[in-house]
């Protein structure tokens, strides 16, 4: 996959107000929405707004600003989803899915964040 930015991928449409979206939060950096095919009663995705494929991309690449930005948005989001323990939550799960072996489906990076139930075990083994 590497890390050319596809600028007609659809979370970079949604950036561009060309696709809605059920935004619960937005910063100068960062856009939080709903999934629209949420897998748990909480499903939010998180995405920076600038153009980063995955999280080691963001990582390396980002200001300083860019990363602190989406890592408070993180924050708030759990916080005001009512997942976070720190605010009575019960815990949820993180997840970025990166390149063919972490089936990342858009090439933006992402986290979704899903909450609201047990999450179960994070992985059987294949071999």
């Amino acid at each position: 996959m590497g890390y050319e930015y596809d600028d007609q991928n659809i979370f970079a449409r949604i950036l561009r107000g060309e696709i809605p979206n059920d935004t619960r939060l937005e910063t100068e950096h960062t856009l939080a929405f709903n999934d629209i095919n949420p897998q748990a009663p909480v499903h939010v995705l998180i995405i920076p707004k600038g153009p980063y494929v995955c999280y080691d991309h963001f990582a390396s690449l980002a200001s300083e600003a860019e990363i602190v930005d989406f890592t408070r948005s993180v924050a708030d989001v759990c916080r005001m989803t009512g997942v976070a323990p720190g605010s009575g939550g019960e815990g949820y799960r993180a997840i970025a899915n990166t390149a063919v072996h972490g089936v990342q489906e858009v090439p933006h990076y992402h986290l979704h964040i899903l909450g609201g139930r047990n999450m179960g075990p994070m992985l059987s083994r294949r071999d």
